[in-house]
This record gives structure tokens, sequence and C-alpha cells, in this order.
């Protein structure tokens, strides 16, 4: 359903205002975020995010609704992996507690951009070129099965590219300066460590988006409902960060649900010109592999210690 002009920049401006609000008012001074003040505001997001599948309800009807709620689910699933990886990078990188949301208010700003400008590209190419559709499915599959069998401790952030670039045009320095990405030196503009765990955080979620955007548009072609999911899951990200960052070790295999949904839902793309899915089975397939896999998640790793979370949030 073609959507206004009006509507796309009043969703936008919310996005801005809530994001103002959030660094200016709620987050103005550094400090460590507690696990309460997380589970608080992701309760909000959350809340919002769902809210707007009711909306979307209303104005659009049951399908769209479910669309976007698959979507959003999707994305929202898919996080969970980003944090995992963040919470390897501040460790890799000793990032004090206190600058951390700072780091991830910029990398969803960042994000928000970048998939912007993705799923503008997705939606032209996949009109345009129909044959796409194979090759999305065809990735998706194969990144469903790459996200089975990888392991998450491989990542080096050294061999960033982004990062090797910014060392080599921006002199880095070793200590951190607060909550600043850049300062002076004896006169030199001078970037700090803070600014090179942004770019790593930035570039990661950029590869993560190649997985994600094309996952949703498995669900729905859509570019407002696949840009408002994944903007709100995207916006809920760092809240959901700091309440689970510490707690990583007891999703052990939420990996396979989350490979499930990729191979699912590119199976779905690459069969979608002689098979049509209902969006509401859709919706279930994704709901029981995610809270399926949550569920084993948590009764395997019952019995752990609580060390391991520890060490992988700090």
């Amino acid at each position: 359903m073609p959507v206004d002009l009006w509507v796309w920049g009043a969703f936008v401006g919310a996005i801005a205002l809530f994001l103002a609000l959030d660094l200016f008012v709620f987050h103005r001074d550094a400090h460590e975020v507690s696990f309460k003040e997380a589970a608080l505001t992701s309760t909000v997001w959350v809340t919002l995010g769902l809210s707007f599948g009711a909306v979307i309800w209303v104005w659009q009807g049951g399908t769209a609704a479910g669309e976007y709620l698959a979507g959003y689910l999707i994305e929202k699933a898919l996080s969970v992996d980003n944090i995992f990886v963040f919470a390897l990078v501040f460790s890799y990188f000793s990032v004090p507690l206190a600058y951390q949301h700072r780091v991830l208010f910029w990398g969803v700003v960042g994000a928000i951009v970048f998939r912007a400008i993705f799923i503008s590209a997705g939606s032209v190419i996949l009109k345009e070129f129909h044959w796409t559709i194979f090759l999305f499915g065809a990735l998706l599959v194969f990144t469903g099965i790459k996200i089975a069998i990888k392991q998450h401790d491989d990542m080096d952030p050294e061999k960033n590219p982004l990062l090797r670039l910014l060392r080599r045009f921006v002199p880095v320095t070793n200590e951190y300066h607060g909550q600043k990405f850049l300062t002076k030196i004896d006169g030199h503009l001078v970037a700090t460590p803070l600014l090179a765990v942004l770019v790593v955080v930035e570039t990661t979620d950029i590869v993560f988006a190649i997985d994600s955007i094309p996952a949703i548009f498995a669900v729905t072609s859509d570019t407002f409902l696949v840009f408002t999911s994944n903007a709100f899951a995207i916006l809920g990200l760092r809240a959901l960060y700091f309440m689970l960052g510490g707690l990583m070790y007891r999703f052990a295999y939420l990996k396979y649900g989350l490979a499930a949904i990729l191979v699912f839902v590119g199976g779905k793309m690459l069969a979608s010109d002689w098979v049509k899915v209902d969006i509401w089975l859709s919706l279930l397939v994704i709901g029981l592999l995610v809270g399926g896999s949550i569920v084993v998640s948590l009764l395997r790793t019952r019995s752990q210690l609580p060390d391991a979370a520890a060490m992988a949030h700090r």
C-alpha cells in the first residue's frame, strides 16, 4: 500500500525526537546503565514497537500488521546476535561501561541511516530485477547455515579494513578521553579509542544488515513496513544490550533458532513464485523457532555459573 510522504516524514521525525531525548535528556551525562534502567527502557521500546503494529492493523489491515510483526520479530531476534558481537568488541577494546551507551547510540543512528539506504536499494532491485529474489533467498539459506556453524570468538577487530584505514590517516590515542571520539593533543586533532570502537561496531552492523534486510523482504515487499519494523527493533538494541549483555551465555542455542529462521525465510523466498505461505503461518513458525531456541537455551544453561556472563559483558 503506497504511503504518503508526510507519513514518512512524521515517522522519521518521531525517530529523531526519540533519539534526541535519549541523548540530551536521559543520557546527557556518561553513566553505567543498570539492569533496572535497561529493562525499563527495553520494555518501553518493545511496547512502542508492538503498538505500532496495532496502528498498522487499524490502518492497513491484518495482513500488513502480520508482515510488520514478522519483520520486527526477525530483526529483534537477529539483534541478539549483534549483542554478542558488541560485547566482544567492548571487551577487546576495554571500553568503560559508562561510555558504552554513547558508542551504541551513534551506532544506532548510523544503522538506521545505512539500513534506509539498503532498504531503498533493495526495494528498487527487487522491483526492477525479479530474478534477484532467488539470489537473496540463496544468500539467506547460506547465511543461516553459516550462523549455525560459526564461532563468535573467531572475530578479530584488528582485521577490520575500516579500522585499519582510520589508523592509517588519523592518529589514535591509547587512552580514553571521556565520551569524546575526537580530541586535541598539543594542538593536533586525534581520534580516541572510542572512535575506533564506533568504526568496528558500525561496520559489524552493516554486515548484519546484509543478512537481516533480505530476511524481512522475504515476508513483505512493502518498503514502509520493512523500514519501520527495522527501525523499532534497532532503536531498542541498546537497552537490550545492557539488559542481556551479561546473560549471553544463557542463550547458547539461540543461534540455531536464528539460523533456522534465515533458512526458512530464504526457502520461502526461493519458492515465492510457486508457493505462497500465509503471513500468519510464517509469523507462527518464526515465533516458535525463536521461542523454542530460547527455552532450550535457558533449560540447558540453568546450572552454569554466572562468571561466564560477567566475562562476556566486561
